[in-house]
């Protein structure tokens, strides 16, 4: 699937294809595999790892905060198994704002997931991540408490709470994605 990079932010969008460009000249190559991410698309990672009681929890949270269109998308997305991979519920991801990119690594001319493999010494996550925050982005695998190494995004504050409300977000996103 193509990753359509228009859909970022313009800010973003140019620092993304500069990091990009950068990576590919050191020799570690990434390739964009998810920018833009819908609501519902966001609950279906969140639901992922959590039990049907948690699930619930904050569906009911949200519905006493006012926070309809978010509660929905978490119900919209059904049950999920996986691995746990994100602790953003919808909204609260800054890929629902055209502000985060994630990249999977090209070895070979194939995507390569492995945080353990090195190729002149070097794993391409980290030299992604240096890239990253040196053109001024906020990566994910520099984080303190949960390394997301495919993950950049734009703004340094971990989520959109940090500059809105919950309501805010809510109604922001009915906006962009709901009806």
């Amino acid at each position: 699937m193509a990753i359509d990079l228009n859909t970022l932010v313009p800010e973003f969008k140019a620092k993304v294809e500069q990091l990009l460009a950068n990576c590919k000249t050191a020799g570690y190559p990434m390739s964009p595999n998810y920018a833009i991410r819908k609501p519902v698309d966001q609950a279906k990672l969140w639901r992922q790892s959590r039990s049907g009681a948690v699930v619930q929890q904050k569906i009911d949270d949200l519905r006493a905060q006012g926070c309809d269109f978010l509660a929905d998308a978490i119900v919209a997305a059904g049950p999920q198994n996986g691995p746990h991979v994100t602790n953003a519920i919808p909204g609260l991801s800054w890929h629902q704002w055209g502000e985060a990119l994630d990249c999977v690594w090209i070895v070979d001319g194939k995507d390569n997931w492995s945080l353990d493999l090195k190729v002149n010494g070097k794993n391409g996550y980290a030299v992604y991540a240096d890239q990253a925050e040196a053109i001024g982005l906020n990566a994910g695998g520099h984080w303190v408490s949960f390394k997301d190494w495919p993950h950049v995004q734009l703004r340094s504050a971990a989520n959109p709470l940090n500059v809105m409300t919950l309501k805010q977000v809510n109604d922001t996103m009915k906006q962009r994605f709901g009806s």
